[in-house]
This record gives structure tokens, C-alpha cells and sequence, in this order.
């Protein structure tokens, strides 16, 4: 079956840490991997992508790997911050040049960004 695959499902990291996760995928021919984080608003924010094995993150985050089928993306948040606290989505999807609309399967890691002295945060959902 054709899936998207995302790990881990949670991650606990202090401030000033980096945080990584990963995403592949089995769909052949597909071979882009969006990520995106989930704000305060619900929406859905584009952090960066990878086509095939060239990443485009936004400032204060890395993208590494391969995003084609079998391949891994590796998405790394610098430096967090209170407000890295979020969940994070990753997608897989067929990049063309065409009108065709993308099919994408999206999974999440949820990320905690707990504050050196231990505080309840409402970015934790």
C-alpha cells in the first residue's frame, strides 16, 4: 500500500536544543516531501521541502535525504524556542510541472519545547 510514514510521534527537547525528524514514503514515482507546521491558528505553515535529494528549508531549519520513494527526508529544527512547541506535518507529493492536483498523504510529530525550568505552556496540544 502507498504510505507516508513519519517518526517519532512525540519528542521531549530542552530549549536551545535541535530536534529531528524523519519522513519517507512508498509511493513510486513521487519525489517530493513537504513539511509544514501546524500554528497556533490551526493553519498549516510551509516550513521547507525536499524534491529528490535537494532540500529547501526555511530560515532555522535544515532538510536532508532523499524525499523519492524508499528514500528518507530528514527535517532538523535549530535551535528551539518556546514557540517550536508544535506539531509538525509531513507530506509527500508529485512534483510536475502540470495542473494535476497532488495527492498527499499527511502523518505529524508532535514536538514539546520544554523550558529549562519546568513550566506548563499552552503550546502543547
Amino acid at each position: 500500500s502507498n504510505q507516508v510514514h513519519q517518526s517519532p510521534a512525540d519528542l521531549y527537547k530542552n530549549q536551545g536544543e535541535s530536534a529531528m525528524m524523519e519522513c519517507s514514503h512508498s509511493i513510486s514515482g513521487y519525489n517530493q516531501i513537504l513539511w509544514y507546521k501546524q500554528s497556533n491558528y490551526r493553519e498549516l505553515v510551509l516550513i521547507g521541502y525536499m524534491i529528490g535529494t535537494s532540500g529547501s528549508p526555511e530560515a532555522g531549519f535544515d532538510i536532508e535525504g532523499d524525499a523519492n520513494a524508499g528514500g528518507t527526508s530528514t527535517l532538523t529544527i535549530n535551535q528551539l524556542t518556546p514557540n517550536s512547541s508544535a506539531v509538525y506535518y509531513c507530506a509527500a507529493s508529485l512534483h510536475s510541472a502540470s495542473d494535476l492536483p497532488l495527492c498527499s498523504t499527511k502523518t505529524s510529530s508532535l514536538v514539546y519545547c520544554r523550558l529549562i525550568t519546568p513550566v506548563l505552556t499552552s503550546h502543547c496540544i
